[in-house]
Parts: C-alpha cells; sequence; structure tokens
C-alpha cells in the first residue's frame, strides 16, 4: 500500500500518503473534527475513483464551533451518492478526532491517526504530526479502530449529511458567524476543552449470566410458549419477517433462542458486546449440540452454527462481504439505536434470509420505530409490563412520584437531551441531595439501583449517602471503584445499598433480586424509562413488589411517561377526566406528591399542539432520509401515528399542503383533486377489497390508471392478490364465501367484485366513481398536466392503506 516502514511518523504533506492509500483500499473512512471545502477538493478526484471500482466510503466530521464548512458538506456528497457521509452534533461541546483508515482485500490496513483535519493546509504545506501505522503491526489495535469508527459514525450524535441537512447546518452556520465574526480566533482559545467522543466501557466484554448449574434442557416459560406459537402461525401465513415485544423480565432472548431451533444457521445482531455474550450463552442452554462464535472487533468466528454479531463490525463492508448472502437462515435484531437504523439495512438488504426476526421491549414511537419499521411494521406477538403484571408474569411495582421544584425550562434543550454542564448546576446540590436521600429513605425497601444522568452526579450522590452511612457505590462507564460483577455480587449479597449508575443497566444485565428503583435524571426517552423500569419487575423469591422513586420535575416528556403505567384503553383516557394520574394494576400503587399532580396538569395544559408535533415528526425523518418521505415510510419510520395526519388534515397531501411542503404546481392539483385524495385516504377498509381494485387500476401505469375497469377484467389479480400471501388469504379470502375462491373460478369471483368493492365504493363516493352497466370509472377530469402526480399520489395512498390494514388486522390485541 506504501512505500514506509510499518509505523511512520508523518509531519509533512499527508496528502502524499492518503493518496496512495485510496487508491487500494477497499474500505475508505475519515474522521475529522471539521471539514473544509479545499480538504474536500484535494481529496475528491481519489474519492471519486475509489467509489468507481467498489471501494466503500464513510467520512464523519463535526459542527463544533461552525469550523466545518457548508460548501464542504456539499461537496462531499456530491462527490458521488454512494459516499456516505455523517455530521457530528456537538452541541458547543468539543469534537476533535482526526483519523484516516483504510482497508485492503488483502488484509493490509492503514491507520493515520493525528493533528490532521480535512483542509487543504492540514492536509498539504500545515505544520501536522500524524502517525501511520500498518495493520500488521498491531491487528486488534486497528480492529478496535474500525470498531471505533463505526460507534462514532452512527452514534446518536450524529446526523446524515444530504441536502435537508446541509439547509439546517447553513442556516445556523450563518447565524453563528454574523454573531461571532472571529469565530476562527476561539478554534485554538478552545482546544484544550474536554474530548467530547463516546468512551468505551470498561470491562464492556464481561457479561452477568442467570446462574444454572449445567445446560440441562430448557422449555418455555407461559410469555415464551405464547410468543413462539404466535410466531409459528406467522410463517405458516406466508410472512418473511416480525417483530415480537415483549416486556424486559419476560426472556426476548430465549424466545429467540426457542424460536432458532427452527432454523439450521442463525445470526443475531445486537450494537453491545454483553447483549451478543448473554445471547450466545441463552442460545447454548437451549441447543448444546450447536457451535456458537462471536464476530466483532476483536473476535471473527463467523464460521459457527450460530453467530452472535455486532452492527459495528458487521455493517463494515469487508466484513459483510465475508458471508455469502444466504449464509443464514434465520436473523434476529435486538433492538437497537434510531442513528444506527440505516446501518442494519443496509446488512438486511445484503442478506437473504429464510426469516427477520426483530425483539424489542421498547418500540415506543416517541423515540423511533426502527425495529417497527425493519420488519415490516409485522408485529407477531406483544406482551407489555403493564399485561405481564396483571398475569403475575412479572412483579407488581409501588411507584412514589417526589415533586422536584428544579426548573428545567431554565436549562439547554439540544434535541435529544439536556446540555450537561446547565443540569449538573442544578443537580450538584446539597440541598438537591438531601432531597433525593429524604425520598429514598422513606420509600426504600433493601437492594436499590439508582439512574442517573451524568458520571459527576453518580459520584456526587454516591459520596452523600455514603457520608449518611450507607454501603453506596458509583458504577459507569469509566469503570467506578468496582467493576460490575462484582458492584452486582455484592447487592446481592446486601453488601452494598445502593449503585447509582449512568446508562450501564438499561440493558443486558440483570439482578432479579433488585426491589427499589431511584430516577434521579429527567426523562429523556421513554424508550429507556422502560427499560430501566424493566431492572426492578423481576420475579424473585421474597420480593412482594419493586418500589419506584421518581423526581418529577418541569423536563420533557414528564407529563406523558405515567401513561406507561395505565391500565385503561386509549377512548377510556380520552373520556376520564382525570389528566395525568393513569389506572394501575390492582396489585400496584400509585402515589404522587400533590405538587407534583398541580405540575403535571400543568405541563398538559401547555403541551405542544399535535399538529406541531406531526410537523416535527414529518421534519425529522425528511432530515434523515434527505428527501420528503413517502407516505408509507412515514407510517413505518416517523415516530408518532401515521393515522394522525388523516385525522388531523384528511390526507397525507393535505398535511404537506399545510405545512408548505408543496410546490406550485404540487398546490394546483392538489386544489384540483383534494376531493379525491381524500376519498382514497378516508374510504372505509372493512376488506382490503377496494384497495386492491385501485391498485390494480394502477398496475396499468400512468397514462392508463383511470380508464374504466370491469370486474372481469380485475378478477385474475385481485384472486392472486389475496392468495398469494398466507396471511393475507388468512385476513381476507377465509369466510364462507370466499373460503371456496381459493380455487380460482373467474365468474365467482369477478362477481364478488362486483357485489362488494365496486358497488359499495361507488355508492359511497359522492360521486367520484361509479358502477354502472358492470364497468367501474372514474368520474371527475384529470387535466394532462395533473395526471403523473396525482397518480404518484395515488399510489402512495393505496399501499400505505393496504399495508396498514393488514398489519391492523394481524396486530389484534393478544387474547
Amino acid at each position: 500500500m506504501l512505500k514506509m516502514t510499518k509505523v511512520k511518523l508523518l509531519t509533512e504533506a499527508l496528502i502524499d500518503e492518503i493518496v496512495p492509500a485510496m487508491e487500494t483500499a477497499s474500505s475508505i473512512y475519515i474522521l475529522t473534527s471539521f471539514a473544509m471545502k479545499s480538504g474536500v477538493e484535494r481529496l475528491a478526484p481519489s474519492l471519486k475513483r475509489a467509489v468507481e471500482r467498489g471501494a466503500e466510503v464513510k467520512v464523519c466530521t463535526g459542527d463544533y464551533l461552525y469550523v466545518t464548512q457548508p460548501q464542504a458538506l456539499q461537496a462531499l456528497i456530491d462527490v458521488d451518492e454512494s459516499i456516505e457521509v455523517r455530521l457530528w452534533k456537538s452541541n458547543g461541546k468539543s469534537f476533535h478526532p482526526k483519523a484516516y483508515l483504510f482497508q485492503r482485500s488483502d488484509e493490509v490496513g492503514l491507520l493515520i491517526v493525528g493533528s490532521s483535519n480535512l483542509s487543504r493546509s492540514a492536509l498539504t504545506h500545515g505544520v501536522e504530526w500524524n502517525l501511520a501505522m500498518e495493520s500488521t503491526v498491531a491487528p486488534a489495535t486497528f480492529e478496535d479502530a474500525l470498531d471505533q469508527f463505526m460507534k462514532v459514525f452512527y452514534h446518536e450524535q450524529t446526523i446524515p449529511v444530504n441536502e435537508e441537512t446541509i439547509a439546517t447546518y447553513q442556516s445556523a452556520y450563518e447565524r453563528m458567524h454574523q454573531q461571532n465574526p472571529n469565530l476562527a480566533k476561539t478554534w485554538t482559545e478552545t482546544e484544550e476543552l474536554e474530548l467530547m467522543l463516546p468512551k468505551v466501557e470498561h470491562g464492556q466484554a464481561e457479561a452477568v449470566y442467570e446462574k444454572r448449574d449445567s445446560y440441562e434442557p430448557l422449555s418455555p416459560r407461559p410469555a415464551q410458549r405464547q410468543a413462539l406459537d404466535a410466531l409459528r402461525t406467522t410463517v405458516e401465513e406466508g410472512y418473511d419477517k416480525a417483530m415480537v415485544v415483549m416486556a424486559t423480565g419476560l426472556g426476548k432472548t430465549y424466545l429467540a433462542g426457542f424460536f432458532a431451533q427452527d432454523y439450521k444457521r442463525v445470526l443475531f445482531v445486537a450494537h453491545r458486546e454483553e447483549i451478543l455474550r448473554q445471547a450466545q450463552e441463552s442460545f447454548k442452554h437451549i441447543m448444546p449440540e450447536r457451535s456458537f462464535g462471536i464476530y466483532n472487533g476483536r473476535e471473527k468466528e463467523g464460521q459457527a452454527d450460530c453467530v452472535f454479531a455486532s452492527i459495528f463490525t458487521l455493517a463494515n463492508q469487508q466484513h459483510l462481504h465475508q458471508f455469502a448472502k444466504d449464509r443464514f437462515d434465520l436473523i434476529v435484531i435486538d433492538e437497537f439505536h434510531h442513528a444506527a437504523a440505516k446501518t442494519y439495512q443496509r446488512v438486511l438488504d445484503y442478506f437473504e434470509p429464510s426469516f427477520l426476526l426483530g425483539i424489542t421491549a421498547t418500540p415506543d414511537r416517541m423515540d423511533g420505530k426502527d425495529v417497527y419499521g425493519i420488519c415490516g411494521g409485522n408485529v407477531a406477538f406483544q406482551l407489555h409490563f403493564i399485561e405481564a403484571i396483571q398475569r403475575q408474569w412479572l412483579a407488581p411495582f409501588h411507584y412514589y412520584g417526589v415533586y422536584d421544584e428544579t426548573d428545567y425550562s431554565q436549562v439547554t434543550w439540544l434535541g435529544n437531551r439536556y446540555d450537561v454542564e446547565e443540569l449538573l448546576a442544578v443537580q450538584l446540590r446539597e440541598e438537591m441531595a438531601e432531597k433525593v436521600f429524604r425520598a429514598w429513605q422513606e420509600h426504600k425497601q433493601t437492594r436499590t439501583l439508582g439512574f442517573c444522568s451524568s458520571i459527576k452526579q453518580a459520584n456526587f450522590l454516591a459520596n452523600y449517602f455514603k457520608n449518611q452511612g450507607v454501603k453506596a457505590v458509583s458504577l459507569h462507564s469509566n469503570g467506578g471503584e468496582m467493576s460490575r460483577g462484582e458492584a452486582i455480587k455484592q447487592i446481592e449479597n446486601k453488601d452494598l445499598d445502593v449503585i447509582f449508575t449512568v446508562n450501564l443497566f438499561n440493558e443486558g444485565t440483570d439482578i432479579p433480586s433488585l426491589d427499589t428503583l431511584l430516577f434521579v435524571r429527567p426523562t429523556e426517552s421513554l424508550t429507556v424509562f422502560t427499560q430501566q423500569i424493566g431492572r426492578g419487575l423481576r420475579l424473585f423469591n421474597g420480593k412482594d413488589h419493586c418500589t419506584i422513586i421518581d423526581l418529577i420535575g418541569n423536563y420533557r416528556n414528564a407529563d406523558i411517561k405515567l401513561s406507561l403505567f395505565d391500565t385503561r384503553t386509549e377512548d377510556e383516557r380520552k373520556k376520564a377526566k382525570a389528566v395525568v394520574e393513569p389506572q394501575v394494576p390492582e396489585s400496584c400503587v400509585l402515589d404522587l406528591d400533590v405538587k407534583a399532580i398541580d405540575l403535571l396538569k400543568e405541563l398538559a395544559r401547555k403541551k405542544q399542539p399535535r399538529k406541531e408535533r406531526l410537523r416535527q415528526a414529518y421534519i425529522e425523518l425528511k432530515q434523515e432520509l434527505g428527501r420528503r418521505p413517502t407516505y408509507l415510510e412515514l407510517h413505518l419510520h416517523g415516530n408518532v401515528e401515521s393515522r394522525a395526519y388523516r385525522q388531523d388534515f384528511k390526507s397525507y397531501v393535505g398535511f404537506l399542503h399545510w405545512a408548505k411542503e408543496l410546490s406550485d404546481q404540487e398546490k394546483d392539483v392538489y386544489q384540483h383533486h383534494t376531493d379525491w385524495l381524500q376519498e382514497v385516504e378516508r374510504t372505509g377498509m372493512n376488506k382490503s377489497y377496494k384497495m386492491i381494485v385501485l391498485l390494480y387500476m394502477l398496475e396499468r401505469g400512468i397514462d392508463s390508471w383511470t380508464k374504466p375497469v370491469t370486474p372481469t377484467e380485475i378478477a385474475p389479480f385481485f384472486h392472486r392478490y389475496l392468495t398469494e400471501k398466507e396471511y393475507r388469504k388468512q385476513t381476507d379470502f377465509s369466510d364462507k364465501r370466499t373460503k371456496k375462491l381459493w380455487e380460482y373460478d373467474e365468474t365467482k369471483v369477478a362477481k364478488l367484485i362486483a357485489d362488494m368493492p365496486m358497488t359499495k365504493w361507488s355508492g359511497g363516493s359522492k360521486g367520484l366513481l361509479s358502477f354502472t352497466d358492470g364497468v367501474l370509472s372514474l368520474d371527475f377530469d384529470i387535466h394532462d398536466e395533473d395526471q403523473e402526480l396525482l397518480y404518484k399520489w395515488t399510489k402512495e395512498i393505496c399501499e400505505y392503506r393496504l399495508h396498514e390494514y393488514f398489519e391492523r388486522k394481524g396486530n389484534k390485541p393478544h387474547q
């Protein structure tokens, strides 16, 4: 690759080392704190040649101090559409990495780390120090660098760079530079700020497993048996993908293992090392005769029957292509974070399994629908933790909502979390620690896990509790006073009273004996809150309930998180007069401070109007995709219920008109055909038949879709559509009349079409359709210039409604 010693110090002309490496690399990863147009232009020809020969190129840069130029971002995506570019949202915190990684098919790689950002000066004549190292010098370090790059690249603080996100960044960039004309000078003054890269968790590979004396044969527990039956039914009905939603503590991973017995070659994918190792142990208990392997940055055991892979390693093109497309019969996807969704999709687009299973405890629409979207919206089985408590499969809870007078409205919200320093300023106060301690003393049981928002807060509270004579410890990604395994052992033996932690026990580790949860952080994510609640609900001998002590302030989501505990239906909640107090299971207790109740009522009253929430959800998805989402994409990947768009705006296009997202031509077409678009959106669907008729019409193409159609003409398509997938047949073609039509009979199928969708739709369409003398017609005129756009919108609605219909019919509440 390079004419160099295996390790080399580079103090000038870095480009002379980088360009030759690009010419032969199969993967090129660039991570710099900022990017300038001048630097991109110097590398663009080499990047273009690399992607044209099939190399994988990923570039990540940051927005820290708005040094990165919008023109640089535009220049990067203009090189080639296959180059993936992401921007680290530093939110004012320093972001200083400078690294260039190159892989070759002969497995000799190159890592360059040092001081050079992506600018002409840094790459050519600037005074820079960089260290270049061939992968053969330290293979484990090189693999670790690849793995760490992927974790930064797909971190939740990164966003994709596309036309939409560049426009948003440019507005902020221009505003910042107008306010701070000497901004470039501040760059050197802030170089020494703490680097805000995600830290590798010490002991991350350490896993804590359920204790078993041997691998004795296991059988599914009741919840697992029901989910397993539902999954197997889903397979029989012709689905090739599905999601299972099961509360933490019910054994989702074991369920996946039992289901995997039906398949010979299995891939289990997750985003955390401890989840992979715990899953491997679970599968071993169920299938000890199989071979098992880990595939991550350090281990490459890809030949095993069951492979447990880190998404950050598998997403690397070179690693992905080590496997044949049909290598696995079953792929299991564990719940994952929003920023990595495209990575999972890329992996799944490559493989061709017989079945795809997504498992999650928390597919909360408020936090995104990634697992949901990847599994096509097909929920085979769903069991919320409230229902599991009612069935006595999880422990009841006693929830105590303690009023927190902190004014969180004065703390800056950074899009996905509060500003850390501002939050610490209100948290690290003696009077706050005293309040937390008093609440804990009043309600605690024997073993407590306290959830904090930062390492400093965890350390602060642990020290305060220790000064009060309590056996407490702070445990976090930087280690702490003891290992995680030792802390778990001590709290199980009652040698510890409290563990204060930061995002270390949300997933993958279980302590069934925990009987008290202490929340001393704002609830920023409902998904994370639900995961953390699940830590205390496992059944354990001698534990009759879990105490939840929660400080409630005027932070985001405070007014809606209690709905997680509610047993009422959505209609019952709407009719109820109580604004904030949920109806919990009979075995549970919910006790809120009076001031907390008043606060929650006030927050609910001031809640952001629903239309604005719909607009925000749309914008977020549009920026993620880099274009306007289709109606079906909005349904599968948006973070609100898609039906809300129809309810509030009568059609998706109606929402786009309200949100000023339509061009002048689109506005004209919408205004000419509002009635038709609303009719396709809102017509009743007790069966799928109307939309199948419309789909057939659309299948004839832009120039022919509006032509009249007869029942006989559509009969073959209609019959084939409903019988080619078992789930469609079982949903809409299996009553006494239609079951007789499984064997095609043109006359009878045509009569069904005439009697039901055609007659009923024409009669209820307010003159937009007619069915006369056996012919269905559209009774409105379409200008030639409107034809293509109206066809496109009609097809989007039709495809969305068919998908949503079968999804809804297949996801009836669990009986």
